[in-house]
């Protein structure tokens, strides 16, 4: 893709400028997936701070609230699919750079939360996934990278999961697997940008009390095989009762998000995490795995070393 606002060489400031929280004036945010969940508190939450949103979704239909808010001047709304192709979303992310001139923030919260048990679902349905939760999720920020490159500042928000940390639990396959793919080109993206002086923030939230993950997405059905019955029963169940008794607060943790963009409130001060953890559960979660892979790591260390080559070979 060419430079859409310059040409010719550049040059970058230090990249350490990039690894302290800064307090900023205000800033321009683009979130995809606005229309319900975290998305919809987080357009809601940079308003009330005083920043400018670009609220998308897949249908404007769904998102023409936000122009009756008390923040309403503040707001534009974009038609935008994530999964609709890079040249598309070339056209989309022009228009939104057009509103204001720049992006600051790009959230990238869109995405499907498939259930299924893995033999089940198959490729195809892994396939469907990865459309929406890697392969889009990754068009998004390379239409806006250009952009970023050119300001030579940006903070680019990945929605991950605390799933990916635990993903032994039958039916999160799918989804576990897309976000922990996601969570890993995020770390790689997040050293290719930072000559840029353009930070990247993987986000991992556990269970919240939205209407997305939980009751909108419907276990996959369509091709049962009868051993799987009583397991795919108790994890349709499962996520039932977990629909019914998530605790998280989704205006508490976006509220967190932002501090830590904008260099506010609980994060003011802090260095720059790239990783950030949102709720007890997800806290619990990634301690308890890594806790898991030391002890693995440290038993069978004898085993895992000294496998190089013989210095007479």
């Amino acid at each position: 893709m060419s430079h859409p606002l310059k040409g010719g060489s550049m040059s970058y400031p230090d990249s350490d400028s990039a690894s302290v929280i800064q307090m900023d004036t205000q800033k321009v945010w683009l979130i995809t997936g606005t229309s319900s969940g975290f998305g919809e508190v987080l357009v809601q939450t940079v308003l009330a701070r005083g920043d400018r949103v670009i609220a998308t979704a897949r249908s404007l239909g769904k998102i023409q609230h936000f122009l009756q808010s008390e923040h309403s001047e503040n707001v534009r709304l974009l038609e935008l699919d994530v999964v609709a192709g890079v040249e598309a979303l070339e056209g989309i992310i022009t228009k939104a750079v057009a509103f204001w001139g720049r992006i600051d923030v790009l959230v990238n919260n869109a995405g499907h939360g498939a259930k299924g048990i893995l033999e089940e679902a198959g490729s195809a349905q892994m396939r469907l996934q990865y459309e929406a939760n890697v392969f889009g999720t990754l068009d998004v920020p390379t239409t806006v990278l250009p952009y970023m490159r050119a300001q030579c500042s940006g903070t680019i928000v990945m929605i991950c999961s605390r799933s990916t940390w635990k993903p032994e639990l039958p039916g999160v396959g799918l989804y576990a697997s897309s976000k922990a793919a996601l969570r890993c080109l995020s770390e790689t993206l997040a050293v290719e940008v930072a000559p840029f002086s353009i930070r990247v923030l993987i986000a991992e939230p556990a269970a919240f009390r939205t209407n997305t993950m939980f009751a909108n997405m419907p276990f996959y059905t369509a091709n049962q095989f009868t051993d799987y019955d009583v397991l795919r029963g108790q994890s349709q169940e499962w996520y039932e009762r977990m629909h019914q008794s998530v605790t998280g607060d989704p205006k508490k943790a976006m509220r967190v998000l932002t501090d830590v963009v904008k260099g506010e409130g609980a994060a003011e001060g802090r260095p720059w995490p790239l990783y950030l953890a949102l709720g007890d559960v997800a806290v619990h979660g990634i301690t308890d795995k890594c806790q898991t892979m030391l002890n693995v790591v440290e038993e069978w260390r004898d085993v895992s070393t000294a496998l190089d080559m013989d210095p007479s070979a």
